[in-house]
């Protein structure tokens, strides 16, 4: 299988600083795997990422598949030339979590010149699906928003 990262040997550790003081960083969310065509990442089911119900709250849902849609595209084009920003989302909620950790796993349908679309799939911690997502990502040339 063939290395999607425009850094082939870009690891977890490279990512982390991309979170920090970031919205990602507020949900807890935690970088935890990086493969060759997949990006992974957890995070808890806890007060900052429940709804009044004790429920994962969707928005929170959609937050982490947005994080791992557009740092997997980012990280597939030349950041130096290249952002990746996110332009439409959809998310079907199946199940429901009370606590624990989330965990996605984003991969590409399609990376194009100027739009990607990755699909991200969430699951608890006994592997059963929460939250199917897709998202479609801009791929812009930086100097188009400097």
């Amino acid at each position: 299988m063939d290395v999607i990262w425009h850094n082939p040997a870009l690891t977890i550790d490279d990512l982390k600083p991309l979170g920090v003081n970031t919205m990602g960083d507020h949900l807890g969310i935690e970088w935890t795997e990086l493969g060759p065509d997949f990006i992974r990442a957890r995070m808890p089911v806890d007060h900052r990422t429940q709804q009044p119900y004790g429920l994962l709250h969707g928005g929170a849902s959609v937050a982490l598949a947005e994080t791992l849609g557009s740092v997997g595209a980012a990280m597939s084009v030349d950041t130096a030339r290249f952002i990746a920003v996110g332009v439409e989302i959809n998310a079907n909620h199946i199940r429901s979590v009370r606590s624990g950790f989330v965990t996605a796993t984003a991969s590409p349908l399609h990376r194009g010149a100027s739009t990607h679309v990755w699909e991200i799939r969430i699951v608890d911690e006994r592997g059963k699906l929460v939250c199917i997502s897709r998202i479609t990502v801009a791929i812009l040339k930086k100097q188009a928003i400097e």
